[in-house]
């Protein structure tokens, strides 16, 4: 398989899931209780039905089994799990059927909406099926048709997921064995708004109908110091507000709050509903706009046109007695353009704030 993905004109290096971290300590240990042999490399095959070579480390042999581990690689993706050791023990026992189950330093759900059922170990459905499927091959390699017990650790994941979704998420105790390919692809948009999805769906299922949302820190500095609204129905969705709004029509939600910075509404006012700068950048374009709509000459319009920052042009709006104008402007169509991406399906609201002068609209 291709170890590399080519975004925005870099080659980047692709590394493994602790999904797969978990199936290649876990068929190693299965291979290696069988034959009584130490092995250090092991193949196992993803869910995309490649397959990886992995390597092996510490592996153990003692009475009730065998367990080994796998450092975890995340390639060129920035992940705080990268380079923390999944271990997997296989015991034989005399029950049917594989069994994963997780052990230290591996969460235990609590709230619905996730892949797990609540009070279960937080390993995801996809990697289960793969340690079972890889570790089943194993089994019938050896004519073995018993039952066995794998167990899935990590060293040091209660505190991991301090940094991780997990708390939020209502994961407790641990991080979680994730992974719908088996492999990270670096800097993988899609992995971000799954995750967005995951954790609207977990409000959801705490009861709530309404929706808070916001693009960053900022925004929640912002919240918690001038609404002090901010519970357990808040979202932060970074550059996503289209598909957080696709998810709140999705999942049947009635209403959602956002509260977002100038620099990033007037970018949703231009209708941009991912408004990373590597989609574009038309801020000054639209203030100029409106500005000249409400009277701005040619020399403020080529002023605003020159700024770097939307706290600088709200200075220079201000001092021009436009800036209200502008602001209800771009308020409205911001407001439009969320309207139209929900179809008017749910009830919204937007608050548009400044560092410098609070809620701007």
């Amino acid at each position: 398989m291709s170890n590399y993905v080519t975004k925005n004109g870099k080659k980047l290096r692709c590394g493994f899931t602790t999904g797969t971290c978990a199936a290649a300590a876990a068929t190693a240990s299965a291979i290696m209780l069988f034959s009584g042999k130490i092995i250090n490399k092991v193949y196992v095959k993803l869910p995309v039905g490649k397959m990886m070579l992995i390597d092996i480390r510490d592996q153990k042999f003692d009475i009730e089994g065998v367990s080994c581990c796998v450092k975890k690689d995340s390639g060129d993706d920035p992940d705080v799990t990268n380079g923390i050791l999944v271990y997997a023990k296989v015991r034989l026992t005399s029950s049917e059927g594989i069994y994963v189950e997780g052990g230290e330093g591996i969460g235990i759900v609590t709230q619905k909406g996730l892949d797990c059922p609540v009070g279960s170990a937080a390993i995801n459905s996809v990697p289960r099926k793969m340690i079972a499927e890889n570790v089943q091959k194993i089994c019938d390699y050896n004519k073995y048709s018993g039952g066995m017990s794998i167990t899935v650790s990590v060293p040091g994941g209660k505190e991991l997921a301090k940094k991780t979704f997990n708390p939020q998420l209502g994961i407790v105790g641990g991080i979680s064995i994730i992974g719908t390919t088996g492999i990270v692809e670096p800097m993988s948009e899609k992995a971000l708004i799954d995750s967005l999805k995951v954790e609207m769906e977990v409000i959801k299922e705490k009861g709530y109908t309404s929706l808070l949302a916001f693009p960053g820190n900022y925004g929640q500095t912002f919240i918690d110091k001038e609404l002090g609204i901010r519970g357990e129905n808040s979202l932060k969705f970074s550059n996503y507000l289209g598909d957080v709004l696709d998810f709140a029509v999705e999942l049947g939600f009635n209403e959602i709050l956002i509260v977002g910075h100038i620099g990033k509404m007037i970018k949703v006012a231009g209708g941009m509903m991912n408004t990373h700068s590597n989609n574009g950048d038309f801020r000054m374009e639209v203030f100029a706009c409106y500005a000249a709509l409400y009277g701005a000459c040619r020399e403020i319009i080529e002023e605003i046109l020159g700024c770097v920052t939307s706290e600088q042009v709200l200075d220079i709006l201000q001092k021009e007695g436009i800036e209200k104008q502008v602001i209800n402007k771009i308020s409205e169509k911001a407001e439009y353009y969320i309207n139209k991406r929900v179809g008017n399906k749910l009830r919204t609201k937007l608050i548009i704030y400044s560092n410098t002068k609070g809620i701007l609209n």
